[in-house]
């Protein structure tokens, strides 16, 4: 891993550069994929580069703008939108100057994040980055994204005759609720760091405690 030669000082200017780019760059009509889902992206791959050691100036931009271009779900082009975002927010470091010695670390990192486009993280900081940005799909957040986007995709939290998927197949573009068990429960199986698998087990639970509860009110 390359070493990092920040400083405190210049680190603070690139967080608040970046910062106020993403307040620009993420608008609230979409609460799953907003400026306050980049700020608990950026805060949690801070917390994982520190406790797994790695290099904060590849991390920070590929954390910021690892979303750079959104497109919908159930769009074609979801699958190269990592793609996408990683050649914008390549684009947008160079004009304001950021070190591109790090420029392909950070492409790949944002690259890799994505669970659509299947790609694998081939670095400590890109498993940081997809890593980070998984556990925000997990525990009480998570609920709430998922329920935000069921709005976004007018689709009910559940199928009115078989609520749990008891005699059907599970279809998550149909059925809020279905979404947990097609994806969500699965993803701290594919987290990377031992310090996001512990936080993902411990999101995970929560998530099935919420679940056993919305069966007692149905």
């Amino acid at each position: 891993m390359e070493k990092t030669n920040s400083s405190p000082t210049s680190d603070k200017k690139w967080f608040e550069l970046f910062s106020n780019k993403a307040r620009v760059l993420y608008p609230h009509s979409d609460p799953a994929h907003d400026y306050l889902h980049i700020q608990r992206v950026v805060s949690t791959a801070k917390n994982l580069c520190q406790a797994e050691h790695g290099n904060w100036e590849v991390v920070m931009p590929a954390a910021f703008f690892h979303d750079y271009i959104n497109v919908p779900k159930g769009d074609p082009r979801r699958p190269y939108a990592s793609q996408l975002s990683a050649e914008a927010a390549i684009e947008y470091l160079k004009s304001v100057g950021y070190p591109d010695k790090h420029f392909e670390a950070i492409r790949h990192a944002i690259e890799a994040h994505s669970y659509s486009a299947n790609i694998k993280p081939e670095t400590l900081e890109a498993k940081i980055v997809q890593d980070a940005d998984r556990l925000d799909s997990l525990g009480a957040i998570g609920i709430a994204r998922c329920f935000a986007t069921s709005s976004l995709m007018s689709r009910p939290f559940y199928a009115e005759e078989d609520p749990w998927a008891e005699s059907r197949t599970l279809d998550d573009k149909s059925y809020g609720i279905d979404h947990f068990f097609q994806k969500l429960f699965k993803l701290v199986d594919h987290l990377n760091t031992e310090t996001a698998k512990k936080e993902g087990e411990h999101r995970i639970a929560f998530i099935k405690t919420y679940l056993e509860q919305i069966k007692r009110e149905i």
